[in-house]
């Protein structure tokens, strides 16, 4: 049985017409997709106007879960090859974690989670760093902080255990003819992965994602679900969970 984990991300002011376009549309076309199992991944440091809160808070109270997504979903200039080159082949100007001190980061984090409750919206368990890239710090760093589950490109960590279970993730933000070829291979596998094992596959979509190149094996790899789960439901003594030692990644 193929289970499924669904997630938007990039949910900010300026996305707020696609996401909410989306939404309507898994409504229409996978109505066994319920609110309850379609994460929100937030950013909160940008420009959110009340109107933006108030979509935001109606969402939530529409059961959507909601998690933390980064403050600025956007990276300082890159000081290492390794950025340079996630820049160039995954991530562009998203990685915020990136490049960054560890100081700095955790600054961020915290002000990423207070953020939600000083606007009286639901505080977040699962912290997915922009384009699921972790940077500098370590697995005690992480379990300082006030998340419960990190989401990497390996899998979900469980802070408090400090086990990463590992998960296939397929993603369809397609937007040039090279990302359509690459991530048609990429997600091919990893449904299989999914298929033989059992392990649900996480499904990561984009505001954008049905203007682009893979749009029509979103609705293929929806419709192959035959459980959509959440996050919460996820657990840290599964048997595809290990010890993390030094950086999730």
């Amino acid at each position: 049985m193929l289970r499924g984990l669904v997630s938007i991300h990039d949910v900010m002011p300026a996305t707020r017409a696609p996401v909410s376009a989306m939404l309507q549309a898994l409504q229409h076309k996978v109505p066994a997709l319920t609110p309850a199992h379609t994460t929100l991944l937030v950013v909160p440091g940008k420009d959110w106007s009340e109107p933006d809160l108030h979509w935001l808070q109606q969402l939530a109270d529409a059961g959507h879960p909601l998690a933390g997504h980064g403050w600025s979903h956007r990276s300082p200039r890159p000081r290492s090859l390794y950025h340079w080159c996630h820049s160039l082949l995954l991530s562009r100007r998203a990685a915020e974690h990136l490049s960054r001190p560890a100081p700095e980061l955790l600054q961020r984090i915290n002000a990423c989670f207070h953020w939600f409750r000083d606007h009286r919206l639901p505080p977040p368990d699962l912290y997915v760093p922009p384009a699921w890239a972790a940077g500098c710090l370590r697995l005690s760093h992480w379990q300082a902080l006030p998340f419960q589950q990190l989401e990497t490109l390996r899998g979900v960590t469980h802070l408090a255990q400090g086990n990463l279970q590992s998960l296939p993730l397929a993603g369809y933000e397609a937007d040039t003819p090279l990302r359509v070829a690459f991530l048609r291979q990429f997600n091919r596998y990893q449904r299989a992965r999914a298929g033989s094992t059992g392990i649900p596959l996480r499904i990561s979509l984009h505001p954008f994602d049905l203007q682009y190149g893979l749009a029509h094996n979103i609705w293929q790899d929806l419709a192959a679900v035959e459980r959509f789960i959440s996050y919460s439901q996820l657990t840290a003594a599964s048997d595809n969970a290990g010890p993390v030692s030094g950086r999730p990644e």
